[in-house]
């Protein structure tokens, strides 16, 4: 056969593979990681989409559509990560995808860009271990990357080198979490207030609660520049507290030495707080509670246990609400409820301002709420484990691989990926 045709029939049969290819392409330009109760592992999906954001790969996070699933390119390492992480997902063709666009179009459904990972700090005690909160515990699980922070790093200015920061249930206020009465003779109590109190004065600050107070002021500033906040448990109230009483000594003197201000509620500053205001707090060193804020099971107007204890998911149009539809994505819209130090907001002293995501029904009880402050957003969940109803120190670890499908982990994991999303939402 002479040469020439040979090396013809060579370059028909490369642009033949390439049409080919490209044609292979066209039927499978998708891949579709669905977020119902067809996903294998909910949690590491998150995970996932990260570490496709991370390679610099854009995601499309597909708001209420099929519990809120996520969209990218159809490429071999994520295919092979899927399979790796047990994560299920669906190959679809351009058809495939431009019928979902369609159905989404003509719903309350919308897609969010997600464009880059976003740089992920925790503000929580050194010596503290992954399952200690719920959030490294998660993030951990999920594979999702994050440094640990605290107050020697945000008083240092660290925090302008995050887009996001969780705050592990922290007491802002200076109270050593409020576990005098039961735990002030136990060692690790005695040991904690120690290193506490070694910290404050070696960042120049005469008592813990002083250090404390500067740590939410500058966490605030961070907020108000842009940065996302996530909260849960005593983390929440006590750091609107903290704000609150900046000025004047809110502290028992148990706690910090000196003498507590006899006018202290009088003189709260509401105009100071995120979330909060018009609430009274509760300074005996006797009393687990820090303010009528939180509202714990035993005050609700039903007999709350494990069984019973559920709150609901709001509903938001996608397209109209597009940061409330992020950070409430599920496959469920019922909650199994859990407790913790700080477990429901008290619906009466939220600001108007503020966003409820998620409530129990028939009661003043709020447990989920979103709301902006300055460029930047927080974020507030009441509770301490979404998967250990009554978790007590000292408690083991909850091994998520027995619960990869909670919708109340869901939730925490929702609040990763929203500072991902473009500024500006796209339109389908």
């Amino acid at each position: 056969m002479p040469i020439v045709r040979i090396y013809a029939m060579l370059k028909f049969t490369q642009a033949l593979t390439v049409i080919l290819l490209f044609s292979c392409m066209s039927l499978q330009a998708k891949i579709l990681i669905p977020m119902d109760d067809e996903q294998s592992d909910h949690l590491k999906a998150y995970g996932l989409t990260y570490y496709i954001l991370e390679a610099g790969i854009n995601v499309d996070w597909v708001l209420n559509y099929r519990g809120g699933s996520f969209i990218t390119d159809d490429l071999e390492f994520i295919r092979r990560e899927c399979l790796l992480r047990d994560i299920s997902f669906l190959r679809i063709s351009d058809g495939e995808h431009e019928s979902i666009l369609t159905e989404i179009q003509n719903s309350n459904m919308d897609v969010v860009l997600l464009e880059k990972a976003p740089k992920i700090a925790v503000y929580s005690p050194p010596s503290k271990l992954p399952w200690d909160d719920a959030v490294t515990l998660v993030l951990s699980y999920a594979e999702v990357p994050y440094d640990v922070i605290y107050d020697r790093e945000v008083i240092e200015g660290k925090l302008q080198d995050y887009d996001w920061l969780h705050l592990h249930h922290e007491d802002f206020t200076g109270q050593y979490g409020k576990f005098y009465r039961n735990y002030r003779s136990a060692a690790w109590y005695i040991q904690e207030k120690k290193d506490q109190e070694n910290l404050a004065i070696s960042l120049g600050y005469s008592k813990v609660s002083l250090l404390k107070r500067a740590v939410a002021v500058t966490i605030r500033s961070y907020i108000s520049r842009g940065g996302f906040m996530f909260a849960m448990c005593s983390a929440t109230d006590s750091y609107d507290i903290a704000l609150a009483s900046a000025h004047f000594d809110a502290v028992h003197a148990v706690f910090d030495g000196d003498g507590l201000d006899p006018d202290y509620n009088a003189k709260l500053d509401f105009s100071q707080t995120l979330a909060f205001e018009n609430f009274e707090i509760y300074p005996d060193p006797n009393r687990y509670e820090y303010s009528n804020i939180d509202i714990p099971p035993s005050d609700v107007p039903l007999q709350l246990n494990a069984a019973s204890d559920y709150f609901s998911l709001f509903e938001f149009s996608a397209k109209w609400d597009p940061v409330p539809s992020m950070l409430t994505q599920n496959h469920r819209t019922l909650i199994q409820g859990f407790m913790g130090q700080s477990t429901g907001f008290n619906r009466n002293v939220i600001k108007n301002h503020v966003i409820i995501l998620g409530e129990t029904v028939n009661t003043d009880r709020v447990r989920y709420i979103h709301g902006n402050f300055g460029q930047g957003t927080f974020t507030f969940y009441g509770g301490h484990d979404p998967e250990d109803y009554r978790h007590f120190v000292g408690d083991p670890p909850t091994n998520l691989e027995l619960h990869r499908h909670s919708p109340g982990y869901r939730l925490i994991l929702n609040n990763i990926l929203f500072p991902a999303a473009k500024k500006e939402k796209r339109k389908t």
